[in-house]
């Protein structure tokens, strides 16, 4: 059965294993988790459950959103997410916490990069400064040539240009769980995860798993 859960990264921190190694990780507080809906084959088409993190005041809903947890029957949610998920057992009503997953698994990990705000092309796309010789002048790191002059006479959609950087889905895929304790919901995955320390994070098995 495939697995899923919403969580909160916590931050950085390393490990030893059984061989004494450091092990680079970072602790998710995963769940609890409430299927708030659940999707069929011969209903709407295809399998999946939408889950429920982190309890929220109703006033702070939209009457839809709160018709929509009364019907489930569920305590509001501050995040919703659905995932597919192909031959699950789960219910409307279900609690998913972490021990959901176990030391081994291999998850993808899916969260919101850090906002970086404005920046230039250097630092956004890698690309070269100008020279710092020949009368180039103080536009060291201004962009060159954006193309060609008289045909086509202006530049060309998909050009690497300043603009925001950052703040956007960003999935990490294949980590290994490292350590999962069932009592504080917490999850450890080698690596690095996107976003920063307090974003939501979604954690669901491993697409290509190699």
């Amino acid at each position: 059965m495939q697995k899923a859960i919403i969580g909160r990264k916590v931050g950085m921190t390393q490990i030893f294993d059984d061989a004494g190694r450091v092990v680079p990780v970072t602790v998710i507080e995963a769940g609890p988790c409430a299927v708030v809906q659940k999707k069929t084959v011969e209903k709407d088409g295809y399998d999946a459950v939408q889950l429920g993190y982190e309890d929220i005041a109703e006033k702070k809903l939209t009457k839809p959103e709160a018709g929509h947890f009364a019907k489930s029957g569920v305590s509001a949610k501050r995040i919703l997410k659905e995932f597919k998920l192909e031959g699950t057992e789960l219910n409307v009503g279900d609690i998913i916490r972490a021990d959901v997953f176990a030391e081994g698994d291999i998850v993808d990990v899916t969260g919101v990069s850090k906002g970086k705000g404005t920046a230039g092309t250097i630092k956004r796309f890698g690309q070269h400064m100008q020279n710092h010789t020949h009368g180039v002048g103080p536009v060291h790191r201004s962009a060159g040539s954006m193309g060609a002059n008289t045909d086509p006479s202006r530049v060309m959609p998909g050009t690497k240009l300043p603009g925001r950087m950052g703040a956007e889905q960003v999935t990490v895929q294949n980590l290994d769980i490292v350590k999962v304790d069932a009592e504080t919901n917490m999850i450890a995955v080698r690596g690095a995860i996107p976003g920063p320390r307090g974003g939501f994070v979604f954690i669901r098995d491993a697409v290509k798993n190699v």
